[in-house]
Order: structure tokens, then C-alpha cells, then sequence
């Protein structure tokens, strides 16, 4: 039986390894002229690879091997000279090749993968998704297709069909590690937290390529830790090990290496003295706006929707989101806005907001980590219940004061308890982390 198991993982492998066939039975014919371009294209004699290739194309426009190899070398001009438009000529031109007869089917599969890829590169998320159905229907026995078409329909938010994919492939391939990361990420996005959790467990376990991902590690700890489960810091720990996290209590997935990481911050820790200094001295205002707002039009303080809350009732109302100002909320709250307008890193801080939280007793928070190292949460208590409100941030519990700034790093694992008998109303400002350079602030994608 063992010799038997031995042989048919040597024929794995021995799969895995064959040479995909790019020649048809006329490429064969012209294989010396066609490896001579190729020669030059792999030298990085892009421009000359791509003129050899264009005329093989001129002078056998039924050529799928040479079409396919112009392809190439635009892609690689593309990506030398820094431009989209070669690249969509690339995109088209491997669209090209799966058009001409007698196509090689390991050449289709190349040509159509790529082109699929590089659509996605472009942003074209709809038009990668037509190339990938056709890649599945081409090649309907082939998982791996339907898994990149599963991510596919993730990348345009359709978590719908991306479920009956992966549903698909693991009636097919019950053990596809991928297949079974995917769907138990989008049955936690669903909320279905117990039934999410041996799927991304045994996806992660399987170790198949496309599974070694933080998020998968980060959902997987998240749901244990819903369920109570402290098998959760174990993921973290493994999470940690293979690069993906900061450390075990830092978990935030988009990263400016080198900053300095704690988890709390003292005003003078982060250079931002006079903001703090300015938030205190003008916290009955900022009080007394925000109380205006929720008296007033309780409509604009908009309930949590990350799906952080185990139970109660957490809404805020949001000032700035990403470096944007909402003038509309701003008319709620202007002598606040006017205060912060003098304060960039406040302001300006792209991966971050500025909003007021109020949160009603019998609330909890789950643990959770922020997005990003890149940014530091100050929050400056307003009303705050004497007994019952706190803060856990890492492994340090804290209360808050009204009139009173407290700074920590949301990109470490905090928690929430609201167990008053009052309403807790903060006022919240993210700040660039002081450590980033004025380069870095100007060009970090928004988050």
C-alpha cells in the first residue's frame, strides 16, 4: 500500500514539474525564430524581443506561441517604462492569442491567467471576472481557476457567487486548502463565527500555496476569541512567526515598517503637545456640541457598523474620515471643526477620523486590532460615568476622565466595557504616527 501511496506522489510531482506544451503543431515549424525571441526577451532586450515578435505576428498572424510572446514583451515594456496604456495593449494582445485556432490548451491557460492578473493590476476588477469565467469554462475540471475566480468576485464585494464557488470547488476537492480559507472567511464575514472556524483552521493547516495570508490568521484568532476560546493567541503566535503581524498583540495588516510600537502614549511621547493641550482646554465645548448633535439630531450619530460589538448600543458621528472634512457634520459640531482645522496631523490624517462615540451601559466591545500601525487614537472624555466604563489596550486596563486626553495605539488589540448606568461620550481624533516622514503622509493610501 505505502509503494503504492510513494508512487502516486511521485507522479505528483512529476506533474507539477512537466513543461507546459506552448507549441502547436505550425509553432513547432518556427520554434528557432520564436526561441530567438524569446532569447532576447529573458536577456532583458525588451524592446528588440517585442520588434522580433511583432514581425513573427506579421508573418504568421495564425501563431498563437509568437502572439503570446508579443504579449509578453509588452507586459515587460509596460513595466519598464512605467505605463497603462502598453499595459493594456498587453492585456489585449494576450486576449488575441486565446482567439486564434489550435491553441495549445497549457498556452490558453497561461495567456488567459495572465490577462487576468494584469486586468486586476489595472483595477479592471469586471473585466478580470469575464476572463476568469471564461478560463473556468474552458477549463471546468480545474480548481485552481475556480479558486482565482472565487477571489475575483471577492475583489468586486460579491461575496455571494464567491460562496457558490468555493462551494463548488470543495465538492469537488474536499481538502483544497485555499477553497476552504476562502469560504470560512466569507462565513465570518456572515457572522456564522462557530462554522467559519474549522474552515479557516484546516485551510490554514493544509499549508497549500495562497493560504500562508495575515488575514486568514487574523479572521481564524478573531472568531476563537468570539467564541471564548484562548486557542486564539496561539494563531496569533503562528501569525507572528511567519511575519505576518507585528507581534501577537499588534495584529493591524497595513504597515509602515520601523515605527515605534506601544501601546500607550504620553503627549510628549507623540510631539502633538498642543493639540492635546487644546482638546482639554476646550473640552466643554466640544462637550457641549456634541450634546447639541445628540439632542438635537440624533439621526447623525450613525450606529457602529464594523461588527465589533458582542452586545448594546455604540454610535458616532464622524467629522472627518480619512483626511476628508464632512461639511455637512461640521454644522452639527463648527466651533469644534474650526478648533481641529489648525492641527494637520489631526486632520490630515488619511488613515484615520475624528469623531464623537457615545456608548449606552450593557455594551462590549470584542477584542480588536485597528487597520494600521500608522496612525495613534486620542480620546478625550466628555461625559464619563464614574463607575463601570474602561479600556483595555494589550494588557493594560484604563479609565477616562472628562477633560482629559487618553492616547493609545489602536493597531494593538483593545477591548471595551460599558457596564455604567449612563450614557460614556468621547471625543475621538486619530493622528499620523509622529515617526512618519512629511513623504509618507503625502503618499500612504488612504484607509
Amino acid at each position: 500500500m505505502k509503494k503504492s501511496n510513494d508512487l502516486c506522489m511521485s507522479k505528483s510531482l512529476l506533474a507539477k514539474k512537466k513543461k507546459p506544451k506552448l507549441l502547436n503543431k505550425f509553432d513547432k515549424t518556427i520554434k528557432a525564430e520564436l526561441d530567438a525571441a524569446e532569447k532576447l526577451r529573458k536577456k532583458g532586450k525588451v524592446e528588440e524581443a517585442l520588434t522580433a515578435f511583432e514581425a513573427l505576428v506579421n508573418q504568421y498572424p495564425q501563431s498563437p506561441r509568437a502572439r503570446y510572446g508579443k504579449a509578453q514583451s509588452e507586459d515587460d515594456l509596460a513595466e519598464k517604462m512605467r505605463s497603462n496604456e502598453i499595459l493594456q495593449q498587453a492585456i489585449n494582445t494576450y486576449d488575441e492569442v486565446a482567439s486564434l485556432p489550435n491553441v495549445p490548451s497549457d498556452l490558453m491557460k497561461l495567456s488567459l491567467k495572465r490577462e487576468a492578473d494584469r486586468q486586476q493590476f489595472l483595477g479592471r476588477m469586471r473585466g478580470s471576472l469575464v476572463t476568469l469565467q471564461k478560463l473556468v469554462h474552458l477549463f471546468p475540471s480545474d480548481t485552481s481557476f475556480k479558486n482565482d475566480l472565487g477571489v475575483g468576485y471577492l475583489l468586486i464585494g460579491d461575496n455571494s457567487n464567491a460562496k457558490k464557488v468555493y462551494e463548488e470547488v470543495l465538492s469537488l476537492a474536499p481538502n483544497d486548502g485555499f477553497a476552504k480559507v476562502h469560504y470560512g472567511f466569507i462565513l465570518k464575514a456572515e457572522n456564522k463565527i462557530a462554522e467559519s472556524i474549522p474552515y479557516l483552521k484546516e485551510g490554514l493547516e493544509s499549508g497549500d500555496p495562497g493560504t500562508n495570508d495575515g488575514r486568514f490568521y487574523f479572521h481564524l484568532g478573531d472568531a476563537l476569541q468570539r467564541i471564548g476560546d484562548k486557542e486564539a493567541y496561539k494563531w496569533y503566535e503562528l501569525g507572528y512567526q511567519r511575519g505576518h503581524f507585528a507581534s501577537v498583540w499588534q495584529r493591524s495588516l497595513y504597515n509602515v515598517k520601523g515605527l515605534k510600537a506601544q501601546p500607550w502614549w504620553t503627549a510628549r511621547e507623540t510631539g502633538y503637545t498642543e493639540l492635546v493641550k487644546s482638546l482639554e482646554k476646550n473640552w466643554k465645548l466640544i462637550r457641549d456640541e456634541g450634546l447639541a448633535v445628540m439632542d438635537k439630531k440624533r439621526s447623525l450619530f450613525l450606529p457602529e457598523d464594523e461588527n465589533l460589538r458582542e452586545k448594546g448600543d455604540w454610535s458616532q458621528f464622524t467629522l472627518w474620515q480619512q483626511g476628508r472634512k464632512n461639511e455637512n457634520a461640521c454644522k452639527g459640531a463648527p466651533k469644534t471643526c474650526a478648533l481641529l482645522e489648525r492641527f494637520p496631523e489631526a486632520t490630515g490624517c488619511r488613515r484615520g477620523q475624528i469623531k464623537y462615540s457615545v456608548m449606552h451601559p450593557g455594551t462590549h466591545v470584542w477584542p480588536h486590532t485597528g487597520p494600521t500601525n500608522c496612525r495613534l487614537r486620542m480620546h478625550l472624555g466628555l461625559v464619563i460615568p464614574k463607575e463601570g466604563c474602561r479600556i483595555r489596550c494589550a494588557q493594560e486596563n484604563r479609565t477616562w476622565e472628562e477633560g482629559k486626553v487618553l492616547i493609545f495605539d489602536d493597531s494593538f488589540e483593545h477591548e471595551v466595557w460599558q457596564d455604567a448606568e449612563n450614557y460614556r461620550l468621547i471625543f475621538i481624533v486619530d493622528v499620523w504616527h509622529p515617526e512618519l516622514t512629511a513623504q509618507q503622509r503625502r503618499t500612504l493610501p488612504a484607509i
